[in-house]
């Protein structure tokens, strides 16, 4: 399968996972990353803390890019009214959790924000799926969402590397795939993520983006493992 051919620049394709539990620490941990990353994934635990708009606008007057991930899920009148207010701020991407009515009032609003649908979440497996009522496999799940957000005019879709490549093959190509749940080694049981692929695999099943948090935040040196992420993204594509 080949690349995905979208324009993004090289060092924007690694997304990190700010999963930390306040503002001050997200800010330090940005300081230290230095260079080593220019795109953050700013989540539900930050955004509790309270200082989370501060951080994006601190983060975007830095140069860097930010994506609002908060999974806006409620009547689409509202979600609009969300997402209209992201306007102006310098923010990349955000996602939305929805039907289609809630990801086209989204798309509506967007401005120049762009809109990343969530299809189905990296840390549910098939038995997830049937427990919550979706009898159906994950990856025909992904594509009949993707489907369907890219007909309403979503930007792109969240989605497992591990369907990256059926979303090339059916879907429009230009639909950007941002594909969290990115792990260096095999899967360990305790871990929370269940349909995971490696650095390399995402982009070769055809990834635009990949977010990774712990392989970067819990290790012994997080901007030199952000740094070994991005040589190998450059050699990916160098191919």
């Amino acid at each position: 399968m080949p690349l995905s051919r979208n324009a993004v620049p090289l060092r924007e394709r690694l997304i990190f996972a700010m999963d930390v539990p306040d503002t001050s620490s997200a800010q330090a941990l940005a300081d230290r990353l230095g260079d080593s990353v220019c795109f953050y994934k700013l989540g539900l635990e930050l955004f509790m803390d309270g200082g989370y708009f501060q951080l994006v606008d601190r983060l975007t007057s830095q140069g860097k890019k930010v994506f609002v991930d908060l999974k806006f899920f409620d009547v689409p009148e509202t979600v609009g009214r969300a997402v209209r207010r992201l306007g102006g701020r310098g923010v990349t991407f955000c996602t939305v959790h929805g039907n289609d009515a809630m990801l086209a009032a989204a798309c509506s609003n967007r401005g120049d924000v762009k809109i990343l649908a969530v299809t189905a979440l990296t840390s549910l497996d098939r038995g997830d799926l049937d427990d919550l009522g979706f009898a159906c496999d994950p990856r025909e799940l992904v594509l009949s969402r993707a489907r369907r957000a890219f007909e309403i005019g979503c930007d792109g879709v969240i989605s497992s590397g591990l369907e990256a490549s059926a979303l090339r093959q059916h879907v429009d190509s230009r639909l950007l795939v941002v594909t969290p749940g990115i792990r260096p080694v095999e899967n360990r049981p305790v871990d929370d993520q269940k349909r995971t692929v490696d650095v390399r695999q995402a982009f070769l099943n055809g990834a635009d983006h990949i977010v990774v948090g712990r392989p970067i935040r819990n290790a012994a040196d997080p901007c030199a493992a952000a740094e070994s992420i991005q040589r190998t993204i450059a050699d990916v594509f160098a191919g």
